[in-house]
Parts: structure tokens; C-alpha cells; sequence
């Protein structure tokens, strides 16, 4: 696989540092000034050029083509970028878990704080999706109890922020009075199991997202978001979001 050829050239670098190095039983410090005058080992660079032309070459593939440029901070409640990677969750991740597990994804959630990049206007490359999400992260299916998504109903509320939500449609007044949540398109029942899909790290307790953490069941789908993202891209000739009314103030 491409991917590998970073690892290998990680690897590389690590044992000819080692056979270089001199073995002591001593502890000392000694600090390196690193400047333009620091030479580059000419046996490690060579040996590693063929595969980082390899990994180049497959960072730069092209798998669509955007439209303009979209961030995180387009939108108050609910941006076109977090929209989109809510959505591709949805739409890439349902098939695959209604097939393992015979059991339909509810909803989307992600967080605001895992977008690290904007997609930027023209050619979007498999580069575009490592930016946008350099995490490790995978994908997971919790199965949670309708009042602890009243939990999460809450958080959000309180957060005021543009969390990634897919499958869930919520209005909230200024002050933060809930005014309508649909979760796949109807009201939420407290005593109802759903079926949440999000991230390893959220599901763990990352961004405080501690209603996840109570949910002993998930279930694992064995897909990283970023290959996700990679993946949605290669589908779409040409990328074309928006913001939407998925989580609004109300009139």
C-alpha cells in the first residue's frame, strides 16, 4: 500500500540512526544547533527518494473538484464543511454497518475541534483529505438509550456550536430553549435505542462528550474517517454543499 512508504521511510531513518550511533552508559545532554549549515545524511536521503516520490505521487492524486472554499467557521450552528463529513459518515458507513449488523444508523455526530484544515477551492487530492482530518480517528456505531440523547441534545444546546450532525434536525431559541429535534425524522422517544454513529475519540469521552461514555455497546466498523473522506471524494465529480437548517436558531 502508498500509505506504508511513510512508515518505511520512518523506519529507514530510525536504523541508520541506530547503527550510527555510538553505544554509551552514560547519560549526558548536549544541545544541537540546527541551522543551514546542518548537512543532510546523502545514504539516508537517497535511500528513502524512491519512496517518498511514491507517497508524493499518491498524496497529489486528484479525486474531485470543489466548487469554492469552505472552513469550519463558515456558519454559527451548522456549516457546508462539517455537513459534508457528517453526511459522508451517513452515507458511506450505513450500507456497510445494515450489512454486518442488520441494524440501520440512526444519526451523525462528529465534532467541530476534528476539522483541521479547510477544503480549499479546485482540485481536491487525497492530500486535501489528510489535511482535513490527519487523525487516526475510526468510526464507530454506539447504541444509546433515548435519554442519554437527550444528554447529547443538551450538550449541544449548551455548546452553541457547529458540531457535525447528520440524520438529526434541531431549533433552538437564543437563549437556548429547544423549540424542535427530530432524530431520523422523528421525536425523540426517551425509552427508544438509537444507533449514533461518531469517532473512537468522542466515544471515549473526547470534547467532553461524556453521554457516549455511558453506552457500554458499540460496535466497530473498522473504517478511518480520513478513508472515508478519501472515498466520498473519489465518488463526486464535482463537490457542491451548503449549510442547511439541520441545527438552527429559530424565528
Amino acid at each position: 500500500m502508498r500509505l506504508n512508504s511513510l512508515n518505511i521511510i520512518l523506519l529507514i531513518f530510525l536504523l541508520f540512526s541506530c547503527n550510527n550511533a555510538e553505544y554509551t552508559k552514560k547519560n549526558h545532554a548536549q544541545n544541537i544547533l540546527i541551522d543551514s549549515d546542518l548537512k543532510p545524511n546523502l545514504e539516508i536521503k537517497s535511500f528513502i527518494e524512491p519512496y517518498k516520490k511514491e507517497l508524493d505521487s499518491s498524496m497529489g492524486k486528484v479525486l474531485s473538484f470543489s466548487n469554492q472554499t469552505y472552513t469550519k467557521s463558515d456558519g454559527e450552528l451548522n456549516t457546508a464543511l462539517g455537513n459534508m463529513m457528517a453526511d459522508a459518515v451517513f452515507e458511506l458507513t450505513s450500507p456497510i454497518f445494515k450489512k454486518k449488523y442488520s441494524v440501520d444508523i440512526d444519526a451523525v455526530l462528529l465534532n467541530h475541534g476534528g476539522i483541521r484544515s479547510a477544503l480549499s477551492k479546485g482540485l481536491i487530492t487525497r492530500e486535501s483529505a489528510f489535511k482535513i482530518m490527519p487523525f487516526e480517528n475510526e468510526i464507530v456505531v454506539v447504541k444509546i438509550k433515548g435519554v442519554y440523547i437527550k444528554e447529547m441534545l443538551d450538550y449541544l444546546i449548551n455548546q452553541k456550536k457547529a458540531h457535525p450532525i447528520s440524520g438529526m434536525e434541531l431549533e433552538i431559541e437564543k437563549n437556548g430553549t429547544p423549540k424542535k429535534f427530530l432524530i431520523n425524522g422523528k421525536n425523540l422517544d426517551l425509552n427508544k435505542h438509537y444507533f449514533i454513529a461518531t469517532s473512537d475519540y468522542l466515544f471515549n469521552g473526547g470534547d467532553r462528550m461524556d453521554f457516549f461514555k455511558k453506552n457500554k455497546e458499540y460496535y466497530e466498523i473498522n473504517y478511518k474517517i480520513r478513508d472515508l473522506l478519501i472515498d466520498y471524494f473519489e465518488l463526486k465529480d464535482t463537490l457542491n454543499i451548503s449549510s442547511d437548517n439541520r441545527f438552527v436558531y429559530t424565528n
